[in-house]
């Protein structure tokens, strides 16, 4: 019963987001990974859409652990790191739940992730769910437009990078980056200095997910 009323609380609060300001949250996780990879993210992120995309989004980010019905107080949840990451039953229900609740979630992959991530959203989601997304995808297309899809912001295999999804009822609700390294190019420029057509390029695409996260679509 606590957890459809939280449903339903979190659903009704997707309604009022223009209205209010609104937090952001990242995922603390388990499996000895660095889940606190880059503290300068989200609140350069945060900035950006407030200043460019006059979002609403509170200045600071809050913490969470995905087993807890906590998560189901903020609309956008943020994962990234190098290493193991564990999702146990509880977890993986509490996950699938907030989705289909309307919540979005971002996996940015800060390379050395994948080999552990990717597993654990096949086991939760199957193939037939988590799929690479077409570069015609809505999520390219605007506010910021990336005619080629995700922009590759740091070089490490000489892969191209790649946009993974789960869909829901038609809706986008899981977005999975990988090769890209989104989440460095919004660190503080000092922090990796990165060249400042990529950092921009980061903090669009990030732009564009936070977009797709309250608004839907582009039109």
């Amino acid at each position: 019963m606590r957890k459809f009323l939280l449903l339903l609380l979190f659903t009704f609060s997707l309604f009022t987001l223009a209205a209010q300001s609104t937090q952001l949250a990242l995922v603390k996780y388990r499996g000895g990974g660095d889940w606190y990879a880059n503290p300068t993210a989200l609140p350069n992120l945060i900035s950006f859409c407030n200043d460019e995309l006059q979002s609403n989004l509170q200045s600071d980010y809050a913490t969470v652990e995905l087993g807890s019905s906590d998560i189901f107080e903020y609309p956008f949840l943020h994962i990234t790191g190098h290493g193991n990451i564990l999702f146990d039953e509880q977890e993986s229900k509490n996950l699938e739940a907030y989705l289909n609740a309307g919540g979005f979630i971002h996996i940015d992959d800060n390379y050395g992730m994948d080999e552990y991530i990717r597993p654990q959203l096949l086991s939760i989601f199957g193939p037939e769910k988590f799929k690479l997304l077409s570069l015609n995808h809505p999520i390219f297309k605007g506010p910021y437009s990336f005619a080629d899809g995700l922009p590759k912001i740091h070089e490490h295999d000489a892969s191209p990078p790649e946009a993974w999804g789960v869909h829901l009822n038609g809706r986008l609700v899981l977005i999975y980056t990988f090769e890209s390294d989104l989440g460095d190019g919004w660190e503080d420029p000092e922090v990796h200095n990165d060249p400042e057509d990529k950092r921009q390029a980061a903090l669009k695409m990030g732009a564009n997910i936070i977009h797709y996260a309250f608004n839907g679509p582009a039109l």
